[in-house]
C-alpha cells in the first residue's frame, strides 16, 4: 500500500499504491480521489486506511481542489468538514510549517512533489500536472517555502510515479508550447510520436531554484497495474504522496514501509 521517501530526519512522506481499500471498479481499490464518482464512504474509509497506514491521524490530513493551476496555499489545519467538500481550494500545492499536520497531494498520471527543509521545519506538496508544470507550480511552491524560512540548498525532494516520456504522447503543438517555457519535458514516445517527460521538466525546475536533493521514483503510471492510470483506464480513482513535519509518536513519524503493490 505504502511506498516510504526519505526526505531527512524528521520528516515522513510517502506514495499509495492501488490496493489495500475498500473501493469496487473501476476505483478498486485504495482510491483516495473524492471528486471521481466513487462512493464517498468508500473513500472516507480509504483515506482512513492509508493515515492508518502512515500512522497519522486521519483528521490532521490536508486535501487539495486541485484545479491545474500554480497557486500555493500556507496550510495550518485541515479544511472545514473534512471530505471532499472540505479539501482546501482551488490550489495545487500547500505548504505548512505545523508538526503532525500530513499533506496529501492526489495524482493518476500528473507528478506527486513532495518537498521538505528538515531544518527550517518546513514541508510543501504540489500536484503538477502538464497544464501545472507550464505554469511553474512547482517554483511557486519552492518560492512559499522559502518564505517560510526554507533555503533551496536544503531542500529535499521527492517526486513520485507519473506518466513518463516515453508513453506520454500529446499532440506536436502541445509538446512545443510546454516545451517553449519547461525544454527538459521536450519528450519523443516510444512509438516516435510527440510527447511529454513532466518528471524531467520538474526536476529541471527544481534545479534551476536551487534545489538539488531530488528523488524521482522511476514507475510509469500507464505501465503500471498497481497505480491509477486516467490515461490507460480513463474512469479510474488516484492515488496520492504524503508529506509531514514529525510531531513524535503517533503522528506520521513512523509510517509502515509495506511497498506498493
Amino acid at each position: 500500500m505504502i511506498t516510504t521517501v526519505a526526505l531527512g530526519d524528521g520528516v515522513g512522506a510517502a506514495f499509495t499504491g492501488r490496493s489495500g481499500g475498500v473501493s469496487t471498479a473501476p476505483y478498486d481499490s485504495l482510491n483516495l480521489g473524492g471528486a471521481v464518482g466513487d462512493d464517498p464512504a468508500a473513500v472516507a474509509a480509504n483515506r482512513r486506511r492509508a493515515a492508518a497506514a502512515l500512522g497519522a491521524d486521519p483528521d490532521r490530513t490536508v486535501w487539495m481542489r486541485q484545479v491545474h493551476g500554480a497557486d500555493v496555499a500556507f496550510v495550518t489545519a485541515p479544511a472545514p468538514a473534512g471530505g471532499a467538500a472540505g479539501d482546501h481550494g482551488p490550489v495545487d500545492a500547500v505548504v505548512t510549517t505545523v508538526p503532525g499536520l500530513v499533506l496529501a497531494v492526489l495524482v493518476a498520471d500528473c507528478a506527486p512533489v513532495l518537498l521538505a527543509d528538515p531544518a527550517a521545519g518546513v514541508a510543501g506538496a504540489a500536484h503538477s500536472g502538464r497544464p501545472g508544470t507550464a505554469a511553474g507550480v512547482v517554483p511557486a511552491l519552492v518560492k512559499a517555502m522559502c518564505e517560510r524560512g526554507a533555503d533551496p540548498a536544503r531542500i529535499r525532494a521527492a517526486i513520485g510515479p507519473a506518466a513518463c516520456g516515453g508513453c506520454y504522447e500529446v499532440p506536436a503543438e502541445m509538446r512545443e508550447e510546454v516545451a517553449a517555457v519547461v525544454p527538459a519535458a521536450h519528450a519523443t514516445t516510444s512509438r516516435g510520436t510527440p510527447g511529454l517527460d513532466i518528471r524531467a521538466g520538474i526536476v529541471a525546475q527544481l534545479a534551476a531554484g536551487g534545489v538539488d536533493d531530488v528523488r524521482v521514483d522511476p514507475r510509469c503510471t500507464i505501465q503500471t497495474p498497481g497505480l491509477f492510470s486516467y490515461r490507460r483506464d480513463g474512469r479510474t480513482g488516484r492515488f496520492a504522496g504524503f508529506v509531514w513535519l514529525d510531531d513524535g509518536p503517533g503522528a506520521g513519524g513512523d509510517p509502515r514501509p509495506e511497498g506498493d503493490a
